[in-house]
């Protein structure tokens, strides 16, 4: 008798042995400092947006919260690099529509490219609405009169962007789709040397979020014709939705968190409740408001899923408009 309890003692601690261990685990994370890692240099929206996250998350989390910018490739820099941690929460991918959905499709078949198969969701974080303007040279008042002088002028159109392969390029190429139009890309190193073209009428529209083009629209520089997101904006209450001529062009740029693949419930718990936390605090939210961003803070199956249709989306838009990069 004294045997047989003996042995069930053993077996009952053989098998509460892992939950143990991973409880233990769990309850030591973080045992160092927290690195996020952003695909952008300082000083844009993602970039002051973890830098306001991060003494928040520092101050529960008991560990320091580090920004590591790594710019290049639209953020695949980045991503491969993220790629590489360990799967224990210690690594945090801070990215964009670009690097957690967009370069799935763009650069298929490289390292670190597969985001759904190398990191797990952990939130949506923001989103930024997207403006649709035209220069002083386009007559155009409306996205249908756009559309319209587009569809008589077949390849004498030019969009400029901020970059090829970027949400805004991408736009363009959804508008050409979906209003079946044929304008031409132009591709600029950033959004400001895009706008002194659009301007000047070197180009004739350029879709970029309303916090950069919004100073050029006060002071009349620049027309909007129509704002992509699914709702209107208070900075441009009268500028329509794009959705209102076209019914199925909705976009924005987003914002969002991964960890790598095969992190535990447990930090992928704990790790959302702490970026939840930072996002509901009053000064972030006043200088993310500020920068045009509204602020999500969604669940990991929610961002998941969100991430995975965007990916879909973008991955037909770039197909169809065999939209390459080097």
């Amino acid at each position: 008798m004294a045997h047989w309890t003996t042995r069930r003692r053993f077996m009952i601690g053989a098998v509460a042995a892992p939950f143990v261990a991973r409880s233990a685990f769990a309850q030591a994370f973080p045992s160092r400092p927290i690195r996020i890692v952003i695909g952008f240099p300082p000083g844009g929206g993602i970039d002051i947006l973890a830098r306001l996250m991060a003494p928040k998350m520092s101050e529960r989390l008991g560990q320091a919260v580090i920004i590591d910018n790594r710019p290049g490739a639209n953020g695949q820099i980045a991503t491969q690099v993220a790629a590489q941690a360990e799967p224990d929460g210690h690594t945090i991918l801070f990215g964009t529509t670009g690097n957690l959905a967009i370069n799935q499709v763009l650069y298929a078949g490289r390292a670190g490219a597969n985001v759904e198969r190398d990191f797990t969701a952990l939130s949506q974080v923001a989103s930024l609405g997207f403006v649709l303007v035209v220069g002083p040279t386009m007559p155009a008042k409306s996205l249908k009169e756009l559309i319209d002088i587009a569809k008589a002028r077949p390849g004498q159109v030019f969009f400029g962007s901020s970059g090829s392969g970027g949400v805004p390029h991408l736009c363009g190429e959804l508008l050409n789709l979906q209003a079946r139009i044929h304008t031409v890309h132009v591709p600029y190193r950033g959004s400001a040397p895009a706008f002194t073209d659009l301007i000047s009428g070197q180009v004739q529209y350029v879709f970029d979020a309303v916090a950069i083009a919004y100073p050029h629209i006060e002071a009349g520089r620049i027309r909007p014709l129509a704002v992509t997101g699914p709702t209107r904006i208070a900075a441009l209450p009268e500028v329509p939705l794009a959705k209102e001529t076209l019914p199925d062009f909705e976009v924005v740029n987003w914002y969002g968190m991964v960890v790598r693949k095969g992190t535990s419930a447990d930090i992928m718990t704990r790790l959302h409740q702490e970026v939840a936390y930072a996002l509901r605090q009053p000064d972030v939210a006043e200088r993310a408001h500020a920068l045009g961003l509204d602020l999500l803070g969604t669940t990991p199956q929610e961002f998941a899923a969100f991430q995975h249709a965007e990916i879909v989306k973008w991955d037909t838009v770039v197909k169809s408009a065999n939209v390459h990069v080097d």
